[in-house]
């Protein structure tokens, strides 16, 4: 083995507690190397046999990372003589190395990725009903091998449809027709086509503050002024919304539970926020997030529900409530939008993963969606007691703010770079000054998901958290919940 090669599988560091694969970190380590002159043209890498014994990986693992290379024309295979390091790329005198940032970079950790303790957005991994699930997928799956090859309906099976309807008719309060119903791919993909169909370029659009920060990009991407409009404990102060942008044409908002402070807004602000959209021709976007899941008394009416003079679009998504590889969310639109939301859907944006349609629909007709709930909303209850036991009093913890724990930290905290040292710790809490537009009333905090926080990863999870505030910022002066 050449001095080269030694060094190259002695520099590859295997961690096997973090999310990313083996293979990815061994792909990472030895494309490195090679980029940055460790390992010269020509050099000869180990067989995959001989790397896996040294690193005590399969024999596959290695195998796929060599093939990563080869495609990224950085190896090569020599035959009897092994793989080698293959003669770097030419580049333009003064050509900057190429690197596309990935979509949300800022926001999102990754993609595809297991989730860590803490993380937020995603559901009890190990509460999924995979085989129940998997059941009804397989007889659906059958069952369309024989079903006629036709176009499909854009804005979403129809049975998927009224099934929704229907469930939106017992949980949520919403009385519509099926055909007001479009199948989307989730909520940003709803927000998308709301926005497309809405057409208010140039204009402005309320948003929370603190607020879920993609919907405030997402103005913005729309090419609309986003509107940083304060919320407080009864939710949106539409009064403050009215004296900054009358004129709006949209208000983004989360009346059920508050994103992140999960807060319902109160009575007399629904009222004033629906007088408002009439009055001023404008559309309110409902974000339901979370639907049913309220972990304290029954959950508030949507507001499109109380919404008798058509303005509210509605959207909902099946991600958190069972699981974001589904790919599956809806809108409900106003009845005076929802042609031109179904043409929108038939030109731009029809429903896909109709197959999972099908099975969905089942899911829903069978009653497995509401008991599938109820057992979710007991289960995260006693999450989020183990939580707030395990961190005890001294931690500080504020509230909950839907299914997370919000906890303030001190004034002048750095709630992001503190986060990023939490990733290296294998817990994923979310910083809460990221969610505030304005700087008057930022705050730094720390918001913890409590869903997939199981006896197993409990204990650890609070510790590394506890040690990491310690080390960096002290104690957390306690607050009353």
């Amino acid at each position: 083995m050449t001095e080269g090669i030694s060094v190259a599988v002695q520099d590859i560091v295997i961690d096997r507690s973090i999310a990313k694969s083996l293979t990815h970190q061994i792909t990472d380590n030895l494309r490195d190397a090679i980029l940055n002159g460790h390992l010269k043209e020509g050099s000869r890498l180990p067989s995959w046999l001989d790397m896996a014994t040294q690193l005590g990986v399969a024999r596959g693992t290695v195998k796929a990372a060599y093939e990563t290379l080869a495609d990224e024309a950085l190896v090569f295979s020599a035959g009897a003589a092994g793989t080698r390091v293959a003669k770097p790329r030419s580049r333009q005198a003064g050509a900057a190395p190429v690197r596309i940032k990935r979509p949300l970079e800022g926001f999102e950790r990754g993609f595809d990725l297991s989730p860590l303790p803490f993380q937020m957005g995603v559901p009890a991994q190990d509460a999924f009903p995979a085989k129940l699930w998997s059941r009804v997928r397989m007889r659906v799956v059958r069952e369309e091998a024989s079903a006629p090859g036709g176009p499909p309906d854009p804005r979403g099976h129809p049975m998927l449809r009224t099934q929704i309807a229907s469930y939106l008719s017992i949980a949520r309060g919403i009385r519509c027709h099926p055909d007001q119903i479009i199948v989307t791919s989730g909520y940003r993909n709803g927000l998308s086509v709301a926005l497309m169909t809405l057409q208010c370029h140039g204009r402005k659009g309320w948003v929370e503050d603190p607020g879920y920060p993609l919907a405030r990009m997402a103005l913005q991407l729309a090419g609309m002024c986003a509107v940083a409009v304060p919320v407080d404990g009864d939710g949106l102060d539409v009064g403050a919304g009215i004296s900054m942008a009358a004129d709006a044409a949209v208000a983004i908002v989360t009346p059920g539970q508050h994103a992140p402070t999960g807060v319902a807004m109160s009575a007399a602000r629904r009222r004033q926020l629906l007088d408002w959209a009439v009055r001023e021709d404008a559309w309110i976007i409902e974000d339901d997030y979370l639907s049913e899941l309220q972990l304290s008394g029954r959950a508030r009416n949507a507001l499109a529900a109380d919404d008798d003079r058509g303005r509210v679009i509605h959207l909902g998504t099946f991600s958190k409530t069972l699981s974001p590889t589904l790919g599956l969310g809806f809108v409900v639109a106003p009845m005076e939008l929802a042609e031109r939301f179904g043409e929108v859907a038939g030109c731009l944006n029809p429903a896909s993963n109709s197959t999972t349609q099908l099975a969905l629909a089942e899911f829903l007709a069978d009653g497995h969606y509401l008991r599938h709930l109820r057992h979710m909303k007991t289960l995260y209850r006693e999450r989020s007691h183990a939580l707030h036991c395990d961190l005890g009093p001294a931690f500080g913890s504020d509230a909950m703010a839907g299914l997370a724990v919000l906890t303030r930290l001190p004034t002048g905290t750095d709630d992001v770079a503190l986060c990023r040292l939490a990733l290296e710790a294998g817990i994923n809490p979310a910083p809460l000054s990221p969610w505030y537009t304005r700087e008057a009333g930022r705050h730094a905090g720390l918001l913890l998901g409590i869903t997939n926080l199981n006896r197993a990863r409990l204990q650890p999870a609070c510790e590394a958290l506890k040690s990491l505030i310690a080390n960096e910022i002290g104690p957390i002066p306690k607050r009353p919940h």
